[in-house]
């Protein structure tokens, strides 16, 4: 029963998340992501994203192992990935800096790992949670995880307009120069 709530719950709140960044994609003007500061968006944005991260870790725990992948395949490969992800995610935030990772204007940075894609930190959370997802090997946590993973894909496309806007000409010739993920 608590498995079940908990699922749908997550599903419920991954999907707020997406409304949130669709929201802030299609107006720019009154965007909830990136906060740009640390306010009732950033609070807003945050607590929803964690709220939907802790619920998946709590179905991880309650849900470990219920799936049918094969332990070749989620130790095989799901631990490769789960650490190439982590790995492309620390380098990301190590690069960028706290302040930056979460939405608050703190310098315009192109080293590290930005030289490569626009968006390491994204690109880091989708492999990582996708060698989660083979890991844990869970249905529930595969559907609420993939919900999780379709919100890095919108991530960038809400945060250009402001990253324009913020860095101007600067951010535009990065932009023709860098892939937005790979």
């Amino acid at each position: 029963m608590l498995t079940q709530i908990l699922f749908y719950t997550g599903i419920l709140i991954g999907y707020a998340y997406m409304l949130l960044l669709i929201w802030s994609i299609l107006t720019p003007s009154h965007r909830i992501w990136p906060p740009g500061e640390v306010s009732w968006k950033f609070f807003l944005s945050w607590g929803t994203f964690y709220l939907g991260i802790s619920i998946a870790v709590a179905l991880i725990v309650l849900d470990w192992n219920t799936w049918t992948i094969p332990p070749e395949v989620r130790l095989g490969i799901g631990v490769p990935l789960t650490t190439l992800g982590l790995g492309l995610v620390t380098w990301g935030i190590r690069t960028l800096g706290l302040a930056n990772t979460h939405g608050v204007q703190d310098g315009f940075i192109l080293s590290g790992p930005y030289r490569f894609t626009r968006n390491p930190q994204y690109v880091g959370d989708i492999i990582m949670i996708t060698g989660i997802i083979l890991i844990v090997n869970s249905a529930l946590v595969a559907v609420v995880s993939l919900i999780i993973l379709f919100s890095f894909i919108l991530l960038p496309i809400a945060e250009e307009p402001w990253l324009e806007e913020q860095y101007g000409e600067e951010y535009l010739r990065y932009k023709t120069q860098t892939p937005r993920f790979l």
